[in-house]
């Protein structure tokens, strides 16, 4: 009978799980009595039998709280393999058994979240919230989501029990989370961890490293630049201490350290320049606007008969002054388009945009803009101006604008130039060692060594 009972139990069979407890009601019991290992209940709830689980339960509630080898109950198993409806049963039947630690010292939601089994993680968290607190081994149920890479099973235990203790807890070796996750470049995980808690940055581990000292020590590549601009934004620094030096050669910590000031500065320089570009092209996009809107000399309030350009509505300029309305349309229109451009570009996140030479590109834009606006200008002054009177003060407001124009461009034409040669001198470099280690091998060795 205890070979079927265990037969029904792989079945998930509810019918000759009733008939064996009609023929014997005590099999259970003589179950776990006579055998030492996984009971019919285990058996269940790691296969996912939920109605038998529950008639089990609901007949032998204090099943739940037998053991296998492992020291593991039937909670262990079900929150491992994700069975929700298993857990709520075994919980409901007896809550403390989410407290029980099998022979790792794990208890069913360390092992819920090392799975990566969010709806299990987060039913007993509800029943009981102590639970997630326990540590295995001095680490945190954190440290295991972060070992495991179980990002969706840390964020939710950080939204539900984000306290600034909890998120800063140490493992044996001095390590927080954050530790843990620079060494495994996960560049998610430590974007939420800086973003959405309260994780001290900067905090060392018993060698006395901080985040940025582990992420040194880590193969850099497309990750590590990421995680470096992220640790940078939220004021990591390093702690070079003697642990450090001898872990890593001396070497390997002076050249990541002036590469990352000079990626900020870069950074920083380059971010600033754009935010400025952002707002005077809006600007001048607005101003393009409202003049092509409303041209100089205003619209007509009423239709004529005799002149067919006169019409409620149109514009005056074009009945007075044809060609300079011409200009005046074409230039208003280029800045318009070069402005609006600009923002575009900007506001599209395109992973070129960090470089110095688009800035170059963008301003040569600008440039085309202001110089437009500044012709629209000029053209909406002549036609406002009487001539008898002001004739003078036409030429003189012209003369303005083409030096103007002339000094932007001599400033356009020395950023050429300079990135030019900027250009030429990176180009230098790559070659001239090259003809040196060839030529000069001895000093190659001893740069080496």
């Amino acid at each position: 009978m205890e070979k079927l009972l265990y037969e029904a139990s792989l079945e998930g069979n509810l019918n000759m799980l009733l008939m064996l407890l009609q023929e014997d009601p005590l099999i259970l019991d003589r179950v776990t009595l006579d055998r030492h290992g996984d009971t019919p209940l285990h058996i269940a709830s790691m296969l996912g039998h939920v109605d038998f689980v529950k008639e089990v339960i609901a007949r032998k509630p204090q099943l739940a709280m037998e053991c296998d080898s492992q020291k593991r109950l039937p909670l262990h198993i079900a929150s491992a393999k994700g069975h929700v409806d298993i857990v709520k049963a075994l919980v409901s039947a007896n809550p403390e058994t989410c407290f029980a630690r099998d022979r790792d010292g794990g208890n069913p939601i360390h092992l819920a979240a090392i799975k990566g089994c969010c709806e299990v993680v987060k039913e007993l968290v509800e029943a009981k919230p102590h639970a997630a607190r326990a540590m295995v081994q001095q680490e945190t149920i954190l440290h295991l989501c972060v070992k495991h890479n179980q990002l969706e099973v840390l964020k939710l235990l950080i939204e539900t029990m984000s306290d600034h203790e909890f998120i800063n807890t140490k493992d044996a070796h001095g390590n927080t989370i954050l530790h843990l996750a620079v060494a495994d470049k996960q560049v998610q995980t430590i974007n939420l961890l800086l973003l959405n808690t309260t994780i001290e940055v900067n905090a060392t581990n018993m060698n006395g490293e901080t985040s940025m000292d582990i992420l040194a020590q880590v193969p850099r590549d497309l990750k590590y630049q990421q995680i470096m601009q992220s640790l940078t934004r939220a004021g990591a620094v390093e702690t070079y201490t003697q642990a450090s030096f001898r872990q890593v050669p001396i070497k390997y910590h002076k050249k990541p350290r002036y590469l990352r000031e000079e990626l900020t500065e870069n950074d920083d320089w380059l971010n600033r320049k754009r935010s400025s570009l952002m707002v005077v092209a809006s600007l001048i996009a607005t101003m393009a606007f409202q003049a092509g809107t409303n041209p100089p000399s205003g619209v007509w309030q009423d239709d004529s008969s005799n002149n067919p350009l006169r019409k409620a509505g149109f514009a005056v300029m074009p009945s007075n002054h044809p060609t300079l309305y011409h200009i005046f349309l074409v230039c208003n229109t280029v800045g318009f388009v070069s402005t609006l451009s600009i923002i575009l570009l900007l506001i599209s996140g395109l992973p070129f945009l960090k470089h110095k030479v688009f800035l170059w590109v963008l301003m040569v834009i600008m440039w085309i803009a202001t110089a437009s606006m500044s012709i629209t200008y000029s053209v909406s002054i002549w036609v406002l101006t009487p001539t008898p009177q002001s004739k003078s003060f036409r030429q003189v407001a012209g003369g303005i604008v083409v030096v103007w124009i002339a000094l932007m461009t001599l400033l356009v034409v020395g950023h050429t130039i300079r990135i030019v040669a900027v250009a030429f001198r990176k180009f230098e470099k790559l070659v001239l060692p090259r003809k040196r280690t060839i030529s000069s091998p001895i000093v190659i060795n001893h740069a080496e060594i």
